[in-house]
């Protein structure tokens, strides 16, 4: 297998993908570019692409996700849901969380949780159509660095009860609380979710 990657991607996650046994190519930080590069690697090898987050198996496994979450409230705490955060890049976990969700219980909020360095999902609500970003983003939370897609979009647009953004501080100050306090290691993109908790903007909304 072959692996588009942007040349920025920390070393680390390219390492990691080259564990796995894919073979790492990389190109410029655009969607444009990966999109090509991806191109050209499924011309010069016959391969066939799989899409990260725009592809609908992908988006439905994804959803198995939301099916975990709402076992596990009954189970651990003996209630239903009533909203679930989720960190935003290409929208395909959203969009499966999502689908599950409000097939289940319409009245659960889903958040999405999204850096303002790359705000693509927070302006894409607010203007009713796909924005993309006018240059590369530079935040913290490489892993939502990525444009909404064909059909994580509508998904998005029509089950994501909001989009709450935050500041690279916010993201720092999450991901240090979570390693200080509960010892568990993540990394940037997961605590977005934890820094939109924690936000007064969220909190602030709650019913």
């Amino acid at each position: 297998p072959y692996s588009p990657q942007p040349r920025t991607a920390p070393r680390i996650k390219q390492a990691a993908v080259q564990g796995y046994g894919a073979h790492v190519i990389l190109c410029e930080p655009t969607d444009e570019a990966r999109t090509t590069t991806a191109q050209q690697l499924v011309e010069q090898h016959n391969a066939h692409f799989i899409h990260p987050s725009n592809d609908p198996l992908v988006i439905a496994g994804q959803g198995t996700v939301g099916l975990e979450l709402l076992q596990q409230a009954t189970d651990l705490c003996g209630q239903a849901l009533d909203t679930v955060i989720v960190p935003i890049g290409g929208g395909g976990l959203i969009s499966g969380i999502a689908t599950v969700l409000k097939a289940s219980n319409p009245s659960i909020r889903v958040i999405a949780a999204e850096p303002a360095a790359a705000d693509d999902a927070y302006r894409s609500k607010l203007h009713g159509s796909i924005q993309r970003h006018s240059s590369p983003p530079v935040t913290s939370a490489d892993g939502l660095m990525t444009c909404l897609g064909s059909n994580t979009w509508p998904i998005v647009r029509d089950k994501v009860d909001r989009v709450v953004t935050v500041s690279e501080e916010q993201i720092s100050r999450a991901l240090r609380l979570v390693w200080q306090h509960l010892k568990v290691v993540i990394e940037p993109s997961a605590a977005v979710g934890v820094a939109v908790l924690l936000s007064d903007e969220f909190r602030s909304a709650e019913p």
